[in-house]
């Protein structure tokens, strides 16, 4: 017994989706900060305005993204928890109601993933002896600790990583005004973007190619569509 306890606590497994809600905000907000605040800063300063106003501008949109994102992570994990909220009330109400029908519409679940009638009941009886409002979560609606909405998580998350994302086009303000300025940005704004990707990539435990090269590419599309508009704002004003 001592050797299988053991064996058991050297037994680790890492899977991705211990980690979902709060990798898939910082993912997310890394990377709308890198590309937000790098196409806002590249558009302003292709349109030839002043030092100052590109990092005006640069601080502005790190400053209202990051708020953003902090709100709108936390309503739409909040809108998630409150689902997993009413179903945990219609459960419960289910289950003080129709006990019996609950635990056959339990039975059917495990039989249909493959049991044997009489060890689906065995393993009803088991899970519904011990806490059947929880089985009913798990293998009914398919909700877990795991997967357990938390909004304050993940709009922090969301938001310290947009702000992370978004300091690093300001490395390109240390060159001179002009196209030096613009092509550091850029160069920045590209190896940060395949950090992000393939810190993602890594932590999700996937391939790092795929998923870095669709960041940057994503990313370097945005900076060039927002150079555009400043070029043409820059000729049009001009």
């Amino acid at each position: 017994m001592a050797a299988a306890g053991m064996r058991m606590a050297r037994h680790r497994e890492r899977h991705g989706v211990q980690r979902a809600g709060w990798l898939r905000a910082a993912v997310l907000g890394a990377n709308d900060g890198l590309v937000s605040t790098s196409s806002l800063v590249v558009g302003v300063a292709a349109s030839g305005a002043s030092g100052t106003a590109v990092l005006t501008a640069g601080l502005a949109g790190l400053t209202a993204g990051a708020l953003s994102m902090a709100a709108g992570e936390y309503v739409s994990v909040s809108a998630q928890a409150d689902v997993e909220h009413a179903d945990r009330a219609l459960e419960r109400a289910e289950l003080a109601a129709s006990p019996a029908a609950e635990f056959d519409e339990l039975v059917g679940i495990y039989e249909r993933r493959g049991l044997p009638r009489e060890l689906a009941e065995q393993v009803a009886t088991a899970l519904s002896d011990r806490d059947a409002l929880a089985a009913h979560m798990r293998d009914e609606l398919g909700h877990t600790e795991l997967s357990r909405a938390r909004p304050l998580q993940a709009s922090a998350a969301s938001a310290s990583s947009f702000a992370v994302g978004a300091l690093v086009p300001f490395i390109g303000m240390a060159a001179p005004a002009g196209r030096a300025r613009l092509t550091l940005i850029v160069a920045a704004t590209m190896l940060g973007l395949a950090v992000a990707g393939a810190l993602g990539a890594r932590t999700a435990g996937t391939a790092l190619l795929r998923p870095t090269l669709r960041v940057v590419l994503g990313g370097c599309a945005a900076m060039a569509v927002t150079a555009l508009v400043g070029v043409l704002t820059h000729t049009a004003v001009g």
